[in-house]
């Protein structure tokens, strides 16, 4: 059953598996369960190789082995998946990070968690720009790429497991630039030639609650929808300068710092927003014809990265519809984490405080707990299981699954609204999509000897976007 407390939602997300020391110590226990043996022929195992060893790739992998047959529950005890097809053993038999700090972290974790699960010695541990390679190397084809790095790499690792033959589950966000986008439908494409199979991390597709409010939708119960709203504000997300002498490559791809660089995860509104993008396209039903919108710095921030801490887009759709999308990242400010669709008979919540699954129809436009009218089903799979099961299901019972064309769009539509902001322009979607603009045309030749794609001034700040001045399509 879902969590009383929405903050429980994400119990075994990916984000957290290693930084949340409670989730580390309830996945432990399972290191004394006896693991089925479903299917256990050798032939029929599943190997992972992990790219990218932070929390969120991590969490990936317990999220792939609970899909093969072991489940943690929300109050951490363990059950049993069923009725997915997904189950069968798997194994995790590579790794590959830039940080042998981070490698040697998320193996202890993964190992203290999931035991014999683990097959990764050192010799399959790979360090480095091009270590993603020498991991899917280990893989035959039919197996998973789990690509949980930064999203500037994200096209060139999807264009190597596709010519491998390899499935992949690849995490948000997708591309950091419309030049990214466009390899991402290539890669796509070529991956849907091969039959392969690909899941996304945009895991509210995978909410049943919300699936079920989608159905509520098309069934005209709001009417015709033509607002959204969705916000997420928070106390923010301040980067101290860069201190010379260090190398700068490697210190804006450390922990902590990715996202605060247009080239290396596209920002901190797409790194946040992006999911909630998503719920609006698929609330339409369509992608956005246009979009404009305004942000800024407060006064006297000392930020030194490359973000702004306020956005505010209006997207339009083809109908006139609207979607309002708004971050805000400042201490000591209201903050707000939902989406809410109005429509011509009433207004309904779609999503709420870190992605938990409030969805519910209001019985007018006041949105109050008091006034609902409509409640789903309660999950009882959280979404970011779920997307693991259906993507295992699909690759053992070879039934079709490529998430990889939506993905790329609604990263795209992210990336429109932050270049509408960044501008001050009105960006349409064929503009987008026509666009070839990279921040960094270089990146699969990084090394380490690379300098760094941006350039921090004296101070260790790095250049924010200026209205009327910035190009991004």
């Amino acid at each position: 059953m879902t969590p009383s407390n929405p903050r429980q939602y994400q119990l075994i997300s990916r984000r957290n598996f290693i930084k949340t020391t409670a989730q580390v110590t309830a996945l432990s226990a399972l290191a004394g369960v006896p693991l089925p043996h479903v299917h256990a022929a050798a032939d029929n195992t599943i190997s992972l190789a992990l790219i990218g060893c932070g929390g969120r790739g991590s969490g990936a992998v317990a999220n792939a082995m609970s899909a093969g047959g072991l489940v943690l529950g929300d109050d951490g005890g363990t059950k049993r998946a069923v009725g997915t097809g997904a189950a069968g053993p798997i194994k995790l038999v590579a790794m590959a990070d830039l940080r042998q700090d981070r490698l040697d972290q998320a193996h202890n974790a993964l190992t203290q968690a999931l035991g014999g699960r683990i097959d990764a010695p050192p010799e399959r541990r790979f360090l480095g720009f091009d270590a993603y390679r020498h991991a899917m190397d280990c893989l035959r084809p039919g197996d998973v790429a789990i690509l949980t790095t930064h999203a500037a790499f994200r096209a060139p690792h999807l264009e190597y497991a596709v010519q491998k033959g390899v499935n992949v589950f690849m995490e948000k966000d997708f591309a950091t630039d419309p030049g990214g986008v466009k390899r991402m439908l290539r890669a796509g494409e070529a991956a849907e030639k091969k039959n392969l199979k690909i899941g996304t991390g945009l895991m509210a597709r995978h909410s049943s609650a919300r699936q079920a409010m989608i159905q509520q939708m098309r069934e005209g119960a709001l009417g015709d929808i033509q607002l959204i709203r969705a916000y997420r504000m928070d106390p923010g997300y301040l980067m101290g300068p860069f201190r010379k002498g260090e190398n700068e490559l490697l210190w804006q791809l450390s922990p902590g710092h990715p996202y605060q660089f247009m080239w290396a995860s596209g920002g901190i509104f797409i790194e946040l927003m992006i999911h909630q993008i998503d719920e609006c396209f698929w609330i339409k039903d369509s992608l956005p014809v246009s979009a404009h919108g305004v942000g800024g710095r407060f006064a006297g921030s000392t930020d030194c990265s490359q973000n702004l801490d306020s956005y505010s887009i209006e997207y339009t759709f083809a109908d006139g519809a609207k979607a309002l999308v708004t971050g805000r990242y400042i201490p000591q400010c209201h903050t707000e984490f939902a989406t809410f669709a109005h429509g011509t008979k009433c207004a309904a919540k779609f999503s709420g405080d870190v992605h938990a699954p409030d969805c519910w129809i209001y019985k007018d436009q006041h949105t109050d707990r008091s006034n609902v009218s409509w409640r789903p089903p309660r999950e009882t799979v959280n979404p970011w299981q779920a997307e693991w099961d259906v993507l295992l299901g699909a690759i053992r019972n070879d039934r079709p699954h490529n998430e990889t064309r939506r993905a790329a769009l609604s990263n795209l539509g992210a990336i429109m609204g932050r270049a509408a902001v960044h501008t001050g322009k009105m960006i349409t979607w064929e503009e987008a999509m026509a666009s070839n603009f990279q921040f960094c045309a270089n990146v699969d030749g990084l090394t380490t000897a690379s300098p760094a794609p941006v350039q921090a001034d004296a101070a260790g700040r790095y250049p924010a976007p200026i209205p009327g001045k910035t190009i991004e399509i």
